[in-house]
């Protein structure tokens, strides 16, 4: 007798989905070539037409094209998941996955552009050469401080080039943050966070707190960001910091202070955690301010178990998991961002985007609780608003010009 799978092994049940599917995305044409007027109109002669009107004027590549709305999910295969530097062939399934998500909540044409090198130079020369196709770029999985230097190399390619590793977890953090704080009775300016994890994420939430303001004209950090690696507070004595962590201490850990990560929590209002698991206890988060806020990221194991952190005092608690409130997950960012981008054509996703995205997420949840400081993963109305706010933002830019 078989013996049937649990539901909940994820595993094994994923492995025979992918094998019965044999990848999850397909191309399909949106109209049928039936007739030779058909072939005419979609291939040769009448195509040439098209052509010579995008060479006039390339901007209507957008309107004859499948570009305006086809973004490349670009990975090298080097950071992928937990499962770490697996390279660009492993990494297939991931990518397809994101496409996937790309097409069910924004109805974006998505594509896996999995690479097989993990040199800076190559990747950045790749993306820019296959960049006429696509209207945005989607860097997924691609590890520190490497991702930091092929984004910012390929902002001026005239598409929007988003990491969502770093800024999808950044806004939905910052919009389970502004819910928090107002759960907890406290302003978004005067908490204090201190964040566990210097690698992508880590870095990219803490460019995010420090310019918390709608307002572009007006800056308003939090009020203190203090940031821990393994070796523990990133502080101006440290010998041996990376450019990324070293350019942290711009805008953190203003007292300059040292010690462990239990040393940064002593009085602190936050708690981020983007590193790994099992690294706090209770009695940790007791020597925290009244009411914490313990964002515990860490996946699949959090840095603190929500159980453990309600027990030392933890007020309002999120995870990435999806079994326990709170989860906070990308789907609730990417999507809008790149619709909004797409939609407003805007050639780059700025910061007061990114805050615009976060703050329509959390306005999501006009009264939000314990438990519901982020909105389900699976709202797709988050899209809509997401989309809106990043298309409005961009268009607002273009008027101060």
């Amino acid at each position: 007798m078989t013996k049937p799978i649990d539901k909940h092994d994820y595993n094994t049940r994923s492995l025979e989905l992918h094998e019965k599917l044999k990848g999850k995305i397909e191309i399909c044409n949106k109209m049928e070539v039936s007739t030779k007027d058909d072939l005419s109109l979609v291939y040769s002669p009448g195509v040439a037409q098209p052509c010579l009107e995008i060479e006039k004027d390339p901007e209507l590549a957008y309107d004859l094209t499948m570009k305006g709305n086809t973004v490349a999910v670009v990975s090298d295969g080097s950071a992928v998941l937990g499962l770490g530097n697996i390279g660009a062939l492993a990494s297939i399934p991931v990518m397809e996955g994101k496409a996937m998500l790309f097409k069910k909540f924004a109805n974006i044409n998505a594509f896996p552009i999995c690479l097989d090198t993990q040199n800076v130079d190559e990747i950045v020369e790749t993306v820019k050469r296959i960049a006429p196709v696509f209207g945005g770029v989607n860097l997924e999985d691609i590890s520190a401080p490497r991702s930091f230097e092929v984004e910012a190399r390929l902002q001026d390619i005239g598409i929007p080039v988003f990491h969502d590793d770093q800024h999808g977890t950044a806004i939905v953090t910052l919009a389970g943050l502004i819910n928090a704080a107002k759960v907890v009775g406290k302003k978004l300016e005067d908490l204090r966070v201190v964040i566990s994890g210097a690698g992508a994420a880590g870095i990219a939430i803490s460019r995010l707190l420090r310019c918390i303001s709608l307002d572009p004209s007006i800056c308003i950090p939090v009020a203190g960001i203090v940031v821990c690696d393994s070796k523990g507070i990133i502080h101006s004595e440290r010998k041996g910091l990376t450019e990324a962590k070293a350019e942290l201490l711009k805008y953190s850990n203003k007292l300059n202070r040292k010690g462990t990560l239990q040393d940064a929590l002593v009085d602190a209002d936050v708690f981020i955690g983007v590193s790994v698991g099992n690294i706090l206890t209770k009695e940790d988060i007791q020597t925290m301010a009244k009411d914490p806020i313990i964002f515990a990221l860490a996946n699949p194991t959090p840095e603190i178990t929500p159980e453990e952190a309600k027990a030392g005092g933890a007020a309002v608690i999120a995870t990435g998991r999806s079994d326990y409130p709170n989860q906070v997950n990308n789907v609730l960012a990417f999507p809008g961002i790149f619709r909004g981008a797409l939609d407003s054509r805007a050639p780059r996703i700025t910061s007061e985007m990114k805050l615009a995205a976060a703050y329509a997420i959390a306005d999501a949840l006009p009264n939000p609780d314990r438990e519901h400081i982020i909105p389900s993963s699976l709202n797709q109305q988050i899209t809509d608003k997401v989309a809106e706010a990043v298309a409005k933002t961009h268009k607002e830019s273009l008027a101060l010009i």
